[in-house]
């Protein structure tokens, strides 16, 4: 059975945005769509009534959400979950482990403040066995213009990236875009010169050279894999994360990958990471790799 694209949704500008995203991409993948909602019920003291009557009122917010993206994908599969729970985390992150994505929706201040990551979206992106992708509100459909790019970030050695550029790949050739794949790159400190490193780096004819074989290596297999998808490699020096936010000016889609395991502190974003997710203009998928 198809892994469908879910959207958490909860009445907001930004989580519709998401929603609308994520109908979209469940069209381009020929996968069903799935609506989550989380919620907790209110003391009546605030003035929202009982239960029944807020639980009546979020199924139907929630019916007509749904009812808004069918009626713009009428060949679209939707099925809802509209679920009463103390933790909202918890219900995102089962609705996850059963998606091929997760898609959230998130604040944005502009381009300076970018993207706000409430408790529940940083909580998810960090422990989510499954890519999640963060919308702003106000995201369109022409955002996904022909000739934008899927920018993604890589580094390390192939197999670190390996999920995270075979999802920027997978998203490239369902919107007929280019990947546009990024590696980063500072002069070594002290601390991690080793002339056995040096070397290496000689022998591919310098240290910017030796990053641009570092990511043709990565890039290699889904090249293979993908023959249709236009490929621009992108190696550049400088800090990972403003490179990689330079590059994503004018994309439509941002990728960028986290390490799957916890640490002794728990799951972590990660610096790139957290730093595209605040700054990104466009839609970031945060992709979980070993």
């Amino acid at each position: 059975m198809t892994r469908p694209i879910t959207a958490g949704v909860d009445g907001s500008e930004e989580s519709l945005a998401a929603l609308a995203w994520a109908a979209r991409e469940a069209v381009r993948r020929q996968a069903p769509l799935h609506v989550v909602h989380a919620w907790r019920a209110e003391p009546e003291t605030a003035g929202v009534g009982d239960r029944d009557a807020q639980e009546r009122w979020i199924r139907d917010s929630v019916d007509g959400s749904v009812r808004t993206v069918t009626e713009r994908h009428p060949e679209l599969t939707v099925s809802r979950d509209v679920t009463e729970a103390d933790d909202a985390v918890a219900v995102l992150l089962a609705a996850a482990a059963d998606a091929q994505t997760l898609v959230l929706g998130s604040r944005g201040h502009g381009a300076v403040v970018g993207f706000l990551l409430g408790s529940v979206g940083q909580q998810v992106i960090a422990e989510a066995p499954r890519p999640v992708v963060l919308v702003r509100a106000g995201d369109e459909a022409a955002a996904e213009a022909a000739g934008r790019e899927i920018v993604v970030g890589q580094q390390g050695e192939p197999e670190d990236s390996a999920d995270v550029i075979g999802f920027a790949f997978e998203a490239a050739a369902a919107r007929g875009a280019t990947v546009r794949a990024v590696r980063a790159w500072t002069l070594p400190t002290v601390f991690t010169y080793s002339p056995g490193s040096m070397r290496l780096a000689d022998e591919a004819g310098g240290l910017e050279q030796y990053e641009r074989k570092a990511l043709g290596e990565a890039l290699g297999p889904w090249r293979e894999r993908f023959p249709d998808v236009p490929v621009i490699e992108h190696v550049e020096m400088g800090s990972a994360g403003q490179v990689l936010l330079s590059a994503a000016e004018n994309a439509q889609l941002t990728v960028v990958g986290r390490r799957a395991r916890r640490t002794a502190v728990g799951a972590r974003i990660g610096s790139v990471a957290h730093g595209v997710l605040h700054h990104a203009a466009c839609p970031v998928a945060v992709v979980p790799h070993a």
